[in-house]
């Protein structure tokens, strides 16, 4: 079988061709562009319509598949009017609105979505928002899947990561959304992972080339992602490592406790019923930020000589405030380090080394949290996504953890996106297993030196 993932980060989207058999998946890479928001009037969009027209180059250059999957980010959205037409771009979740927003919901409201707060959660967006004129709110992948098929639908694990979702009832939060008074209207159906959509639209296969259906995937790159962690035993933490790192375990129910929602602790659905119980780290974001700034491409060449600056010289907390909005992540970093009393790092190569110690020591916390709340034991953290290639990432996690590290598949999120439709249309293999079989992976051990 074959088919087509879309797969849309924070910083740049990519189209994967794909085919699926019995024991093996192969991906193969038709299409990638950037992801470049843009500032109007002072605020901060997705430019949505370039995504668009990269996702179409992308079916084009792919062909005709069996089914069509997206996956992207999550908390973000676009609303539309009651012709279904699109209410303005839709907002990026690093945009200073939502900034006043310092106090979360609460233990009843823990109770209910089991979400961390963070002050760009989408109910939160919301508060922020006109909807007088809104009739439907469709979350980036949704947007999308409607603008191929003409269906509006809402797609499980990116519902549950709006904060406005029942984690338990798996629906809309009704009272909460009477509560906070946003409209109910504005919420459409939502449906599991594997829900065939329909056909794409007369005009879209036209303008593609060809025809095809629409699979609702694990339409948050994180959850699809977690499909494709390529586990052997419940025993794992998984970091889907990219421009944010996302820090977990695996579980059956969530996890509501007093202790859980003080550790900043998150409840998102997965799929199959399972909950994806994690934390979110700022992830390499920072260095992303620092190499924009740096002018610089050579990545490699950074991580070479930072596996040979001073270990621990100063360290910085990766989810503080002030790393979350774009700009001079350099100064900041300097900035931060003169506010705690640390040099500053004074190289490219020492503030490579800082950031990623720092990410990896952030990690530490997160997976003993995880085990600690959740009552887990982990034997092996899984780190699937881009930081999978950061050798010097995995074995700083591997050295601060104390536990084997497995580094891959990079493209995580797009195996994922793929195993869900192949199991919609029929594939009765382990997808964890068919991962194993086809993708390279790689062991750090602690101590096991850097690089």
């Amino acid at each position: 079988m074959r088919f087509t993932a879309v797969d849309l980060g924070a910083s740049s989207g990519r189209v994967m061709r794909a085919e699926v058999t019995a024991d093996r998946v192969e991906l193969v890479e038709v299409h990638r562009f950037p992801n470049r928001p843009v500032t109007v009037a002072g605020t901060l969009h997705w430019d949505i319509l370039a995504l668009y027209q990269d996702m179409l180059e992308g079916l084009r250059k792919a062909g005709e598949a069996d089914s069509i999957g997206i996956d992207s980010w999550a908390v973000d959205y676009g609303l539309l009017d009651d012709r279904g037409g699109l209410i303005g771009n839709p907002v990026h979740y690093r945009d200073a609105r939502t900034a006043r927003y310092t106090e979360r919901l609460g233990a009843d409201g823990y109770q209910v979505n089991g979400l961390q707060f963070l002050p760009f959660n989408t109910l939160y967006q919301l508060l922020e928002s006109r909807l007088d004129h809104a009739e439907t709110l469709l979350m980036i992948p949704d947007l999308l899947t409607y603008w191929l098929t003409g269906v509006k639908g809402a797609e499980l694990t990116n519902a549950s990561t709006t904060g406005l979702f029942d984690v338990r009832g798996r629906d809309w939060a009704r009272p909460l959304v009477a509560e906070l008074g946003l409209p109910m209207r504005i919420f459409p159906e939502i449906s599991v992972p594997g829900t065939v959509v329909g056909p794409l639209t007369a005009d879209v296969g036209r303008e593609v080339g060809h025809g095809g259906v629409v699979t609702r995937v694990a339409s948050h790159d994180t959850a699809s992602a977690v499909v494709a962690v390529p586990a052997q035993t419940p025993g794992f933490a998984y970091i889907s490592c990219g421009t944010w790192s996302l820090v977990g375990v695996e579980l059956d129910e969530p996890v509501l406790t007093g202790d859980s929602m003080a550790a900043n602790f998150t409840n998102e659905a997965g799929v199959d019923g399972t909950i994806r119980y994690l934390r979110n780290v700022m992830g390499l974001w920072i260095l992303q930020e620092c190499m924009r700034v740096w002018g610089e491409s050579d990545l490699d060449g950074l991580l070479r000589a930072a596996a040979l600056a001073e270990p621990y010289r100063m360290v910085i907390d990766p989810d503080d405030p002030g790393f979350l909005p774009p700009g001079d992540m350099p100064a900041r970093i300097d900035a931060y380090c003169a506010r705690t009393g640390q040099p500053s790092p004074g190289s490219r190569a020492q503030a490579v080394r800082c950031i990623l110690e720092s990410l990896a020591l952030a990690y530490r916390r997160a997976v003993g949290d995880a085990a600690r709340l959740s009552g887990r034991e982990i034997e092996v953290v899984h780190i699937v996504g881009g930081g999978a290639r950061n050798a010097l990432l995995c074995q700083l996690t591997a050295d601060a953890t104390g536990l084997p590290v497995v580094a891959g598949p990079v493209e995580a999120a797009a195996l994922g996106n793929v195993l869900v439709q192949a199991r919609a249309m029929g594939l009765a293999a382990d997808p964890r297993e068919l991962v194993r079989r086809s993708q390279p992976l790689r062991t750090y051990h602690p101590g096991g030196g850097l690089g």
